[in-house]
């Protein structure tokens, strides 16, 4: 009888659990199934401590990692409100073993605590465990920054930020407390007319977003990283916390197009005036209330073992406030300014924090945690991007080819590949069948890029177009004067078209996932009733499927569907019907 009776609950409390969203699993991964009744409120209450890996169309894949627990940490959570969550939503019982671990890794955040010292240009980290202290005073990494004193450290204000990335590679959260400099006041506030004329309003998820990184605004918030798809008004989010802040802000971005289109915006939709903001670059270095400044500028010297003469632009005003436009490509020299200014309030924004040479700690510990991510189907689905179809066309290499290829090395492989004669024929067919689309051909070699650009009789844009000739092409492709446009890398950041309906990418950089998020965001602005065409052309049985296949699983993690069409030149690729040599990724 009392087997039944086990038998019966057991059954009861596996019928009630069958219908939930969430399967959390012992290597601390959490699946969400999406078509699941509450799938979006079980998506919303486990944000603040698990990372989103992949969001692929029916289930989302989470991550649980030390450093997602201790910002849910610093955010106000215990280890108990996490496991409770876990247990109200999961399909299954939750796996013992990864609960304990929650406490012990979400206790390590609180340990340390840096504070104002006595001196204006000193902090004190505080250190509540005599275990620990001794572990820090042993650290030979941190023996050059750190001064015992009575319950801690004294560090000098100057290695704020580094002290802050050298102890979370030890595995210790620092909960950053110390005060923030308020800058100089700056009156500014969003229009809700666009001085073109059109009305101007936040979406839900910019406010949202500039919110989650200003918090209360009390110790240990002010600082963090933004995650959006390109297309989906990042700069928005940085003018809605601008607003919020009425401080003078430095904005730090990709490169010269970047910059102009910042200032673009701020005078089409905030009530700041000309004069108020000013550009330092190559071209131009004026400073201002808002000043905007390119990465490349910031990072220039005479030679290599020389200083950066332009780092004092960080010192030249009260700054408030630094927003870090395409916070993924922050220069390595300018982490070390980054530590300087740790006292400003900053914010990072990206697509994407992948970062190629793995130093996405860096981001985190200098200029903050990330405060605030969305899947980007979740943006298509409610039509603040446009649908995206993505697909890989592949072709043979030439005859005349494959005996050099067999007998080259791997980097001389990629490059006969990437640059295979036949791409530039199927590109044009592409381009020939679709005749409404304003189109973008990408690629990496300048020859490659020259010979297609002829073919096409089209314009094309590389690092060497003076800067007037690229912001006059620009604006005739955005006129619809020009259809297509044939660009270089220098397409990858920060490249405003609104109208580019389709890309074909003819070549990379070795398969850089990165990349791949900034190309396919060329074509992610909305679009009335027209979906968006993403082309990649891949040399078949080479080391560039190799290479594909790791942008096609970066694709899929964002819930894009990638399919694969075989192209021998008897028809266009791009619109085949389907047939046996088509099949889905």
């Amino acid at each position: 009888m009392y087997f039944y009776r086990c038998f019966y609950y057991t059954k009861q409390i596996m019928s009630e659990r069958v219908g939930k969203p969430l399967i959390v699993q012992s290597d601390h991964t959490l699946l969400l199934d999406v078509h699941a009744p509450g799938a979006e409120e079980v998506r919303a209450a486990i944000l603040p401590f698990a990372e989103l890996e992949k969001s692929p169309e029916h289930i989302h894949t989470y991550r649980i990692t030390p450093l997602s627990l201790w910002n849910a940490a610093g955010a106000g959570f215990s280890a108990g409100d996490v496991v409770k969550i876990l247990g109200m939503y999961s399909r299954y019982e939750v796996p013992q073993g990864i609960s304990a671990g929650f406490a012990d890794t979400m206790d390590r955040y609180g340990k340390l605590l840096l504070k104002a010292g006595a001196d204006e240009n000193e902090l004190l980290l505080s250190v509540s465990d005599p275990l620990i202290e001794k572990e820090i005073a042993a650290a030979k990494v941190l023996s050059a920054y750190l001064t015992r004193s009575r319950g801690g450290f004294l560090l000098k204000l100057v290695n704020r930020g580094t002290i802050k990335r050298e102890l979370i590679k030890l595995g210790w959260p620092v909960q950053d407390e110390a005060p923030l400099k308020t800058g100089e006041d700056l009156e500014i506030e969003l229009r809700k007319t666009c001085a073109q004329g059109k009305p101007f309003t936040l979406r839900d998820y910019q406010r949202e977003a500039a919110v989650s990184v200003l918090g209360n605004g009390g110790p240990g918030t002010g600082f963090g990283v933004v995650v959006l798809p390109c297309g989906s008004g990042k700069t928005v989010v940085g003018m809605a916390v601008m607003s919020l802040l009425k401080t003078n802000t430095l904005i730090l971005s990709a490169n010269i197009a970047a910059v102009h289109q910042w200032i673009e915006e701020l005078l089409d939709k905030t009530t700041l005036s000309r004069d108020q903001i000013a550009e330092y670059s190559g071209d131009s270095k004026s400073v201002a209330p808002v000043t905007i400044a390119t990465y490349q500028i910031l990072t220039w010297r005479a030679d290599r073992g020389g200083d950066f003469p332009h780092f004092g632009l960080f010192r030249k005003y009260p700054w408030g406030l630094i927003i870090y436009d395409e916070v993924h490509l922050l220069p390595a020299p300018v982490f070390r300014v980054t530590a300087e200014l740790q006292a400003v309030r900053r914010l990072g924004l990206t697509a994407t924090l992948v970062r190629e040479d793995g130093a996405e700690d860096a981001v985190f510990s200098l200029v903050g945690p990330k405060r605030y991510d969305i899947p980007w189907k979740d943006l298509e689905r409610k039509g603040w991007i446009a649908e995206a179809l993505c697909i890989e066309v592949r072709l043979d290499l030439p005859d005349r080819l494959k005996v050099p290829y067999a007998v080259s090395s791997k980097r001389e492989k990629y490059r006969l590949a990437a640059e295979n004669p036949l791409k530039e024929d199927a590109a044009l067919a592409l381009i020939t069948d679709h005749i409404e689309d304003q189109i973008l051909v990408i690629g990496q070699y300048i020859s490659q890029l020259e010979s297609v650009a002829q073919k096409l009789n089209a314009p094309l844009v590389t690092g060497k177009t003076p800067n007037t000739e690229r912001e006059t092409l620009y604006n005739a492709f955005k006129r619809n004067e020009i259809r297509v446009l044939v660009v270089s890398k220098v397409a990858n950041f920060a490249l405003d078209l609104p109208d580019a309906s389709m890309a074909v990418q003819l070549s990379g950089s070795f398969g850089s996932r990165q990349e791949e998020a900034q190309r396919l965001g060329r074509i992610l602005r909305p679009k009335k009733n027209k979906n968006s065409y993403f082309y990649t052309i891949v040399s078949r049985s080479t080391v560039e499927e190799d290479f594909a296949s790791n942008r096609q699983k970066f694709l899929a993690e964002q819930g894009y569907r990638y399919s694969i069409q075989y192209w021998a030149g008897e028809e266009s690729p791009g619109r085949a019907p389907a047939h046996a040599d088509r099949e889905p990724a």
